[in-house]
């Protein structure tokens, strides 16, 4: 592979063009080759047109308006804020915050057995769309603006304060 190929974290024309030159030692590895490739290139089609159609759609009137506002915080993109509005619809629906937060799956999850009540981690139970792009934005700001790392570093020191003065992990 080219050197100024082997840097780079996404399929370009030309790394693509690159593994088109390719030529293996028989026929049945061209011919795979060569259906994979235009498995790709279809794929890649579809995803143009798709963004395409997601843009066009924020652009709407319907949507111009919360697309632009949402975008406005540190992490959100047009995709993001479309996936927001058209999974969450109304937020009025939910009748508090940890409505919302259960619905999305930034909830604990317990495991409770008699009089044990033991936190086991984030629920499994979710709306996959939204907990995913949810998690990937807050990575987005954070790179963006460290600052808001501040709290989960405070949040973590005090956990390990915690954890050292007590003899239950469980009370972070």
């Amino acid at each position: 592979m080219p050197e100024e190929l082997a840097n780079s974290h996404y399929w370009s024309n030309r790394f693509i063009a690159w593994i088109e030159a390719i030529s293996m030692e028989r026929a049945s590895g061209n011919f795979a080759l060569k259906v994979h490739l235009e498995e790709l290139n279809n794929m890649r089609k579809i995803i143009a047109e798709i963004t395409h159609a997601i843009r066009s759609l924020a652009n709407s009137d319907e949507y111009r308006q919360n697309v632009r506002l949402l975008k406005t915080v540190s992490g959100i993109s047009t995709l993001t804020a479309m996936i927001l509005l058209t999974e969450l619809y109304e937020l009025s629906r939910f009748k508090n915050f940890d409505k919302l937060c259960s619905y999305v799956g930034l909830i604990p999850d317990t495991d409770s057995s008699g009089e044990t009540d033991k936190k086991t981690g984030i629920t499994k139970r979710r709306n996959a769309q939204l907990r995913g792009i949810l998690i990937e934005s807050s990575w987005v700001a954070v790179r963006k603006d460290p600052a808001l790392l501040k709290p989960l570093i405070l949040f973590a020191r005090k956990c390990q304060r915690t954890m050292r003065s007590s003899a239950s992990p469980g009370n972070c």
